[in-house]
């Protein structure tokens, strides 16, 4: 059992427990806890790394390894939490590179006004110069300079009778009497504003869940010995562990009584194959090794040094190699073989 302080082991158990009952909020508090008393363990850190955002979970993982770097949860957890952030959408994974808000697109309305005050300053112009055009011409002919009257004074001339219009043409205009000539008053137009478009907030998308926790034994300290067949033991009670299937199987001589989806050893951690025997039994019982600590783990039957089968509450990832290499099974199912099988049981073990 490894020796922590005991505020310390208790916030990590605290963590556990809240990590099984799925509140991720209270894992984070115990875990910053736990990594407030003893920041150089890694246990803290990789607890948080389960539990946070991939692009959080690769820094407590960084922190994880710089404390222990040959752990090989804590490679695991770097995989999982990097497989992750790829899998995350385009626009999740460039949050480090979102570029500024450009401004919107000029309307092609507001565009066009410039051409459209040209336009009118040109037709002003044009007006200007047809008006003096035409006084230059009032000078020569009467009639002429009395549309030109019209044009200046309003439409008020314009609407007169028929008489009094040409009684105005018949009058001559003095040559030396000057004309007003209106000038154009430019108009301002506002210009327009752009309106900042505000940037979207990614989502994160939900993934698989690391489970920091590996499973229980250490290394074995002798070499097993040689697999070979059992032999029909005329109805004797014998345990029967299929690897490549990731099955058990109690058997009362030839006769299979019960089947089981299990995990065991993983590649790097490989389950011992050969004949062994249980030599012990406890109903609940410690595990603990490098880095871990993993309290009252159920129905646990030991069968060749740290080597054993028993429950198992950090996941349920049957039929996966998922130990260091013991026999997982599922709580029910190792109670069910905890009571069938006696100290002395074989248990035989093959690819």
């Amino acid at each position: 059992m490894s020796d922590h302080p005991e505020p310390f082991r208790q916030a990590l158990d605290n963590a556990r427990l809240a990590y099984r009952q799925g509140n991720h909020a209270q894992v984070r508090y115990w875990a910053r806890i736990a990594a407030s008393i003893n920041p150089d363990n890694e246990e803290p850190w990789l607890w948080l790394a389960a539990v946070s955002s991939p692009r959080a979970s690769i820094e407590y993982l960084e922190k994880a390894l710089a404390i222990n770097p040959q752990s090989e949860r804590a490679k695991q957890g770097m995989h999982w939490a990097v497989k992750r952030l790829r899998a995350q959408p385009q626009a999740a994974v460039d949050v480090i590179s979102v570029k500024p808000p450009q401004a919107q697109p000029t309307p092609a309305s507001v565009l066009s006004k410039p051409k459209a005050e040209k336009h009118i300053s040109f037709l002003w112009w044009l007006l200007i110069l047809g008006l003096i055009v035409l006084l230059t011409s009032a000078l020569v002919s009467p009639a002429t300079g009395a549309f030109v009257n019209t044009l200046l004074n309003g439409p008020e001339l314009m609407m007169a009778p028929q008489n009094d219009l040409i009684k105005a043409s018949n009058t001559p205009t003095p040559t030396n009497t000057p004309t007003i000539t209106p000038s154009p008053t430019p108009t301002e137009t506002p210009t327009p504003t752009p309106t900042n478009t505000p940037t979207s907030t990614p989502t994160e998308t939900p993934t698989a869940t690391f489970t920091p926790l590996p499973t229980d034994t250490p290394y074995p300290t002798e070499e097993p010995v040689e697999y070979q067949p059992p032999p029909s033991n005329g109805g004797e009670r014998w345990i029967d562990v299929d690897l490549s299937d990731q099955m058990t199987y109690a058997y009362e001589g030839d006769q299979v009584v019960a089947s089981f989806l299990v995990s065991t050893g993983t590649w790097l951690h490989p389950t011992v194959t050969g004949q062994f025997h249980i030599y012990v039994k406890y109903v609940y019982a410690d595990m603990a090794g490098p880095g871990y600590y993993l309290p009252n783990v159920p129905y646990v039957m030991y069968f060749y040094s740290g080597y054993g089968l028993h429950g198992t509450y950090w996941h349920s990832n049957f039929g996966t190699p998922m130990s260091h290499g013991c026999i997982n099974l599922t709580i029910p199912d190792a109670e069910w073989l905890f009571y069938w099988a006696d100290v002395g049981t074989l248990v035989n073990i093959h690819e």
